[in-house]
């Protein structure tokens, strides 16, 4: 999630939360980020304009003033239903922090008469996700891809050996229960598919990732297609 983004998405959390507001640490867990960037990002919305006030005391957080509105969305209490199981069957699948975001954003939205129908219609569909989580490095790839830039990653292959490598993302693929990094190695110069769970930490570098031939990379089998 890029800080745009997260901007946003903490103030609708706040938002949700009305006057109970929300600690930095709850903040801070739900972004998948620092306390003390979440620090920084109240302070960037106050500066905006944004009617953020800090609570002190046990429980003490930040609360939204009630004065902010929402834009109307119109969906369905099945549209809603099926933004959660998506997000309820892939707890491990990339922009993950994003998809939840919306996901509250949808149900704030709803009619009183909607939600109730959208929660009625979602406790009848049970999913059994996968134990695997997402590895903590996966913020820093996804804001790697989405701002196309160079990632250095810290690998770890099968055999259990790590390695340092600077790499130029392409794409996210999922394939065999499994999530990838497919990208452009710079120390192989080679492409190369890095699975999800082995990347033991990232950091994104301010060089640009230039485009390649999507050909390079293979050709994705019959039965696979990009999320729209």
């Amino acid at each position: 999630m890029n800080r745009t983004d997260r901007l946003h998405a903490l103030t609708e959390e706040l938002r949700r939360a009305g006057p109970r507001g929300r600690t930095a640490q709850r903040l801070a867990a739900w972004l998948e980020v620092s306390p003390r960037t979440v620090k920084r990002d109240v302070g960037a919305l106050q500066q905006a304009g944004v009617p953020i006030w800090a609570s002190s005391g046990p429980g003490g957080g930040y609360v939204l003033d009630a004065a902010a509105t929402l834009p109307p969305v119109n969906l369905t209490p099945a549209q809603a239903v099926a933004v959660a199981v998506a997000l309820a069957g892939m707890r491990d699948a990339p922009f993950a922090v994003d998809g939840r975001a919306a996901l509250e954003k949808v149900l704030d939205v709803l009619g009183p008469q909607a939600r109730a129908e959208a929660e009625r219609l979602g406790g009848r569909v049970w999913v059994r996700a996968g134990a695997q989580g997402r590895p903590d490095p996966a913020p820093v790839v996804e804001q790697a891809l989405a701002r196309r830039r160079v990632v250095a990653i810290t690998y770890r292959d099968g055999a259990g050996t790590t390695s340092r490598r600077r790499v130029e993302p392409h794409l996210l693929a999922r394939t065999g229960d499994r999530w990838y990094l497919v990208g452009w190695c710079r120390e192989r110069d080679a492409p190369r598919w890095f699975r999800w769970d082995r990347i033991e930490a990232a950091d994104l570098t301010p060089e640009p990732a230039p485009e390649r031939d999507p050909a390079v990379y293979g050709t994705p089998p019959p039965d696979a297609h990009a999320v729209r």
